[in-house]
This record gives C-alpha cells, structure tokens and sequence, in this order.
C-alpha cells in the first residue's frame, strides 16, 4: 500500500526541477556539447586577431580612409566648403595641360637627380673617412653631420637667408674678399635660386645619411679587410672590391629612401624661396600646396597628389627590385 506521504511532490523540489530545466535551455544554446561556451572554444583562435585589431583600426583610419577620400576628391571640384561636385576626369586632363605642374615636375626630378647622384655618395664618402680606426673625436663628428636635422626650419631659415643674401651676406663677401666678385643674387635668380636649395638638400640631408652608412661600415666583418690586404689590396680596391659589395643593402634603402622622400621635397623651397623666383624653384608637393591652401581648389590638388603618389610608388618599386632593398642575402 502506498505512503500518501511518498507521493506528495513539495513546492520547493518542483520549483527546483522547472528552474533547472529552464536553465539547462537557456544555456544551451550558447555552450557546446562540452559545456563550453561559444568564446571558450574559440578564444586560441580569434585571440590573436583582437590583439592585433588596433592597428588595422588605425591603418585603415589614417590611410586607407584619406587615400580613397584623395581618389573621390580628384574627380571632384570642390573649394573645401559645400558638396563637392563630381567633375570625372577632368582634373587629370588639366595637369597633363598646366605649364606650372611640369615646371615642378622638372624642378622636383632636379632634387631627385641631384640627391642620388651628389648627397647619397658624399654621405658614403664622410661615413668612410669617419670610420677610420683611431680617429679622435669620432663621437663629436657623428653629432655635427646629425645636428642639421633637428634644428628648427625657422633657424634654418634665418640662417641660410643671411648667407644667401645678396649685399651683406657670408657667401658674397667671401667670394669678394677672394675673388674679387660677389654680387650673385642666389635668392632672386632662377638659376642660382635652384643652386641655393640643392646647397640646403646637400647640408641638410647628407649627415642624416652618413648615419646609416656608417652603421652598415662598423657591420662589415674585419677579416674581409685583413684578406684583401694579403692579397695586395689597396685602399682604393678594398673600397671598390670589399666595401662597397657589404655596403649593398645599405645603399639600397638610403637609395629608396632618398628618392620617395625626395619626390615629395616641400621644405626647402617653402622656407628658402617660397618656389620663386617666379617658379623656378618650385616642387610638386609646393604646387599641391599653393592649389589646395592658397587657391582652395582642393580637387585639383587631390589629383596631382594621386598622380605624385603613383609616380613615387611606381619609381619606388623599380627602385628596390633594381637594388635589391629587402630581398635577403643568402
């Protein structure tokens, strides 16, 4: 005979089964069948892509956004106020047209020329001479040839403007006391203003440069040096047989680098002659300057910027394939 006792169900046992049921459904669609949860099984996984996701965030924020922004605004007119109007092609066709885009053109190849065929050789030949066992004061050197490149473009300015004047400046007074001649107008004269920014590019730059040939100089293994000279090497030929081969990949960074960062001179011009005379000094990155901020035609500028951007990148990658920048040595 059955206890009525044993067959009475308590409110609490109830309660407890329906709860636990109702909990055993809910958390099972988000647990495994290991009663793990969604991001439990997959954490080994995605971990690393969160870790890294910030810095995708802010690549495609500050360069993929501005570079497709700079592609819309190209085909654009647009004065920086208002709706851009959609124009097509049309900026592109008045570049190819513009007298004063291939004047900067021509003057930023100039820059480009000049700084691969004078400043890169002239920073090889002072990280050599300052690479020379026992000399004395080495540090101090090292300081100088890098002391340009933190100094103030205001300073810069000032400085340079004193030399290059015409009446009272340091350059024609020398020429006058020694030569008898010094009435060279270097600021107010298409060619020697061009002469005044390649001479700031060469003071400017070439120190910056020596750092990283003489890094690559104090890499090249001694017993290299101590071999050629066995065989009855030179200086000369130690230079041409045993440097410059361990110097390569050096020379071929400072050699990229020096082309893209150049194509894109603004500095120099702007401080020294603001692009003048006339433009005879001016660069490409000047004229996307003077067409953006100065005459507000901000589409305009956008495609030259565009077309600076493909010219660099193209001269860039034939750069390093030619050279070999990035490529390891084996």
């Amino acid at each position: 005979m059955t206890d009525p006792v044993s067959t009475r169900v308590r409110p609490e046992a109830r309660t407890r089964r329906s709860t636990g049921k109702n909990t055993g459904e809910s958390t099972g669609r988000n647990t495994g069948s290991d009663g793990r949860s969604w991001w439990s099984r997959r954490q080994r996984t995605l971990a690393p892509y969160v870790f890294i996701s910030p810095f995708y965030l802010l690549y495609g924020l500050f360069l993929l956004v501005p570079v497709l922004v700079g592609l819309y605004l190209s085909c654009t007119e647009w004065a920086g106020l208002g709706t851009p109007r959609w124009v097509g092609l049309r900026n592109y066709r008045d570049l190819l047209t513009d007298h004063s885009f291939w004047t900067s053109v021509g003057n930023t190849a100039l820059y480009v020329v000049f700084t691969l065929c004078v400043v890169v050789p002239a920073a090889l030949l002072i990280a050599q001479a300052l690479n020379v066992r026992g000399l004395r004061g080495r540090d101090l050197f090292r300081m100088t040839y890098f002391m340009p490149v933190v100094i103030s473009p205001i300073v810069i300015t000032l400085v340079f403007g004193l030399v290059f004047d015409r009446e009272f400046g340091l350059l024609n007074s020398t020429l006058r006391a020694l030569f008898g001649f010094g009435g060279i107008d270097w600021l107010g004269e298409s060619a020697w203003a061009r002469v005044s920014v390649i001479v700031l590019v060469l003071w400017r730059w070439t120190g910056y440069l020596t750092i990283f040939f003489l890094a690559g100089l104090q890499n090249v293994p001694k017993e290299l040096y101590e071999a050629a000279a066995l065989d009855g090497a030179g200086p000369v030929r130690r230079f041409w047989d045993v440097t410059l081969p361990a110097l390569r990949p050096v020379t071929a960074f400072v050699a990229v680098t020096v082309l893209v960062n150049t194509a894109q001179i603004f500095d120099e011009p702007f401080l020294l002659t603001q692009g003048g005379p006339g433009e005879s000094t001016l660069s490409v990155a000047m004229f996307i300057f003077r067409a953006g901020f100065q005459r507000q035609q901000l589409g305009y500028a956008a495609a030259a910027g565009v077309l600076l951007f493909v010219v660099v990148f193209v001269l860039g990658q034939l750069a390093m394939r030619t050279l070999g920048a990035g490529r390891s040595s084996r």
